[in-house]
């Protein structure tokens, strides 16, 4: 193809909202604007050299651990995909955990052009009104498959999935850009999560008291999950007494999904 790349990187999870951490893997998308017949083999290489790329072996190790299966339709879906089919997708197919997803996205390389259409998509989705309690059901269950996926018998409290832990705030913090953003257009900032939480609570959302906890809560665990991994712990677990007030703060915003 002539001309420079109609093609896209999108970032979700820690990457796309603003938060990696040591040992976080790169939640990525492709994206591309191009109508040519040999467009989707073209970039479907592209993609496939910018992976491998980031995921080469160096004498320290591997680089990078990448993750696509948040694209359309998952690892069964192409590697890359047409901005209008991505469009399509979100708007007609797509689960509610995907628009959850969608939350922490954000355009991060590649054409501008295609990028600005991907954070208007993103807008879009995220501004559409949605019944609270429906949305909530959904949520609510979407966590519960994750809590089952991540036993924990150590004994000890797990800070990103137990219950109280980081996805729970995680999750909370969707719920209200889901449930509130086509009233409050400003929680569709991908800003991370604790300037978030402060601004659901400037908004009325939350108690400013219990959303103050929570942020601190979260800088917490952050704090500890980063000690942890760079000395090598393969989960991030500590004593219960070590985080409990984190913990019962965390549970109490958990209420605020209803």
């Amino acid at each position: 193809l002539e001309g420079a790349p109609r093609f896209a990187v999108i970032s979700y999870g820690k990457l796309g909202g603003k938060e990696l951490g040591y040992a976080s893997d790169l939640d990525l998308i492709f994206l591309y604007d191009d109508a040519r017949e040999q467009a989707p083999e073209t970039y479907a290489r592209l993609a496939q050299r910018f992976n491998n790329w980031l995921t080469a072996r160096t004498s320290a190790g591997v680089l990078f651990d990448t993750d696509l299966r948040l694209r359309p339709s998952g690892a069964a879906g192409l590697l890359v995909s047409p901005i209008e089919a991505f469009a399509r997708y979100q708007e007609h197919d797509a689960w509610v955990w995907e628009h959850q997803a969608l939350s922490r996205a954000r355009y991060s390389a590649g054409d501008s052009r295609v990028g600005q259409v991907f954070e208007s998509i993103r807008e879009r989705i995220l501004r559409r009104s949605r019944e609270p309690a429906a949305l909530a059901k959904e949520i609510l269950a979407m966590r519960e498959k994750m809590h089952a996926a991540h036993p924990n018998k150590s004994g000890l409290f797990d800070i990103k999935h137990d219950a109280g832990g980081m996805i729970d705030i995680e999750f909370t913090v969707q719920y209200l850009v889901l449930a509130r953003a086509h009233e409050f257009p400003a929680l569709t900032k991908n800003l991370g999560n604790i300037a978030l939480l402060g601004m659901a609570a400037e908004l009325g959302l939350l108690p400013k008291e219990l959303a103050e906890r929570c942020r601190i809560a979260y800088r917490e665990y952050r704090r500890t999950q980063h000690a942890l991994r760079l000395n090598g712990a393969r989960y991030a677990r500590v004593p219960h007494a070590q985080v409990a007030a984190h913990v019962a703060a965390v549970r109490e915003l958990w209420q605020h999904i209803k």
